[in-house]
């Protein structure tokens, strides 16, 4: 059903605003709006990647919302959802330090979206909209990042 789902949804974005389903440009460009609350626009402007990519409100900025309030009342409707600062699986493996927890989730959220942003394009953007649109690159792209997450599962994992 969620691919079902998925599969309406890309079709539904190309046809009602004639973009792909994806969220890592967005979600830079929002943090382009939120530098521009303390140091301004102008500021933010003079940067190479913002001045590519302006930060503005538009279909992305509604389509990040949502997914996050999508997750939320999925979460709520499914009765999984829980406030936790260390999760079970997390704590099994590398213990119940929140600090550590926190470090290795902003760093694995940086390099996330770092690499999406030098892929030109996140899961989302390759894995759904790109090989929907048989895009070879979008195909390498999927297949490379599903053998490295294998791969650094095992690592991490080692021990389960």
């Amino acid at each position: 059903m969620v691919g079902i789902g998925i599969g309406v949804l890309s079709w539904l974005a190309f046809f009602l605003v004639n973009k792909p389903i994806g969220i890592s440009t967005e979600l830079s460009k929002f943090s382009g709006w939120a530098a521009s609350l303390g140091i301004g626009m102008e500021a933010v402007k003079e940067n190479a990647y913002w001045a590519a990519h302006v930060p503005k409100f538009g279909y992305s900025t509604v389509f990040l919302i949502f997914t996050a309030l999508g997750a939320l009342f999925s979460s709520l409707m499914g009765g999984t959802f829980r406030l936790e600062s260390v999760p079970s699986v997390w704590k099994a493996e590398f213990g119940s330090s929140v600090a550590k927890r926190y470090a290795a989730a902003f760093l694995g959220g940086f390099l996330l979206l770092f690499g999406a942003r030098l892929a030109g394009g996140c899961t989302s953007g390759h894995g759904i909209s790109g090989s929907l649109q048989l895009a070879v690159s979008s195909w390498v792209f999927f297949a490379v990042m599903l053998v490295v997450a294998l791969l650094f599962a095992k690592l991490i994992f080692r021990k389960s």
